[in-house]
């Protein structure tokens, strides 16, 4: 498969799971600075990581969640608490990973994620 194949594969994978609207910001808002970012995440991230067969795309948005909340990335966080939602994702489901990340990442990281879910969760109208 060549870069143009993993780049249509990715923005097909991408629009499935973070929705047209997110990518059409991040598209309409790319500049010749962030061009080769853009297209690095398309290609690699989501044509490549993300379209692999071992595990289901919710299995990857818990994985993602996760390392969100060890990480403390507040924004890339909401924005995949809403595309775990979009794969499928329950609101238990949510709060199981944020509890199970607890218990390995800390709680203080974990009180944060939560925050960031009921937030997210109410805004898709399935407040937990």
């Amino acid at each position: 498969m060549d870069d143009a194949e993993r780049a249509a594969r990715g923005m097909g994978v991408r629009r499935e799971v973070l929705g047209d609207a997110h990518v059409d910001r991040a598209v309409a808002g790319t500049t010749p600075f962030t061009a080769d970012f853009q297209d690095f995440i398309t290609r690699y991230a989501w044509g490549e990581i993300w379209s692999r067969p071992g595990l289901t795309r919710a299995e990857r948005s818990m994985i993602t969640l996760t390392a969100l909340t060890v990480l403390r990335q507040d924004e890339e966080l909401a924005m995949h608490l809403r595309a775990a939602l979009r794969n499928g994702l329950t609101p238990e489901q949510v709060s199981e990973v944020l509890l199970h990340t607890a218990v390995y990442a800390g709680v203080p990281a974990a009180h944060r994620a939560f925050a960031i879910a009921a937030r997210v969760l109410a805004e898709a109208g399935q407040a937990g």
